[in-house]
């Protein structure tokens, strides 16, 4: 097995920073996005799609593809610049970002090139990936189904019904990766719906379970390359992050949810990245 090292690391961690300075950029143009929830999954989206996913940005309608559904929709703007960042469309298409008749809406659309669905009311995505990941099962195909989600969908009934749907039907084609920042909107999960014991929850559902630390590449690197975690059961990832991770003045934070940087602020983040646009 491949270990994110060296040259790759030094890789990764450079793209990392470019992504972060572009979703304050462009939250800044588009005056919203959600930039907490997408700052937390950078790592995690960096890997997928750099290594992990079997697609073709040049073909993103092909059949063998691995399917990959971004279940908090909210953090559309994160998976958009990677998207562009790979070819799936043009850059410019995100300086539009928000804007009368853009491509690029604030919850992310199966309009998009490299989309598989829209999404942004919690507790749909994992049960179409469970549907997906079904299809795929019964027609004998080898994609993969990924779904990334956030800890606060868990509040919804219908995760945990397919959750257990996904059990019964041994679905090691699926994989659930959880973006746990521990914080829903304007409150923190333990005040809001506490999900502790949170990985003893999905074992008591059958299915098998990885804690990692979601910003650190060669975890997730090393969590993504050993799927399924055990042959018959669906696996879930339970990623470990900071709401706001990269800018210190959104890390951990509760108003970063629903923010975007302002001029003085995408000064800030641009300096702390050291990076420029």
């Amino acid at each position: 097995m491949d270990v994110v090292a060296g040259e790759q690391l030094t890789n990764y961690q450079n793209i990392a920073k470019r992504i972060r300075a572009q979703i304050c950029r462009i939250s800044n143009i588009g005056e919203g996005g959600h930039i907490g929830s997408c700052l937390s999954m950078v790592e995690l989206l960096i890997v997928l799609y750099y290594k992990i996913l079997k697609v073709d940005p040049k073909h993103p309608d092909w059949s063998e593809r691995d399917r990959f559904i971004l279940s908090k929709g909210h953090g559309g703007l994160g998976v958009y610049i990677i998207l562009a960042e790979r070819g799936f469309f043009p850059k410019d298409w995100l300086n539009d970002f928000r804007q009368e008749g853009s491509h690029l809406g604030d919850h992310i659309s199966y309009l998009v090139p490299g989309v598989e669905l829209s999404t942004g009311s919690l507790g749909h995505g994992l049960p179409v990936a469970v549907g997906m990941a079904l299809n795929c099962k019964i027609r004998k195909k080898k994609y993969r189904v990924f779904v990334l989600m956030g800890d606060g969908g868990w509040d919804e009934g219908s995760n945990w019904e397919a959750a257990l749907f996904a059990a019964q039907h041994h679905l090691s084609n699926l994989v659930a990766i959880v973006d746990y920042n521990n914080i829903q909107a304007f409150g923190r999960n333990k005040d809001i719906i506490d999900l502790e014991p949170f990985a003893k929850k999905f074992e008591s559902f059958n299915w098998s379970v990885k804690e990692i630390n979601g910003h650190n590449f060669q975890e997730i690197d090393e969590a993504l390359n050993d799927l399924p975690l055990e042959n018959g059961k669906p696996s879930c990832i339970i990623a470990h992050t900071l709401k706001g991770k990269g800018i210190s003045f959104l890390e951990d934070t509760l108003g970063s949810h629903y923010k975007y940087c302002n001029d003085e602020e995408l000064v800030e983040a641009y300096k702390e990245l050291g990076v420029i646009l």
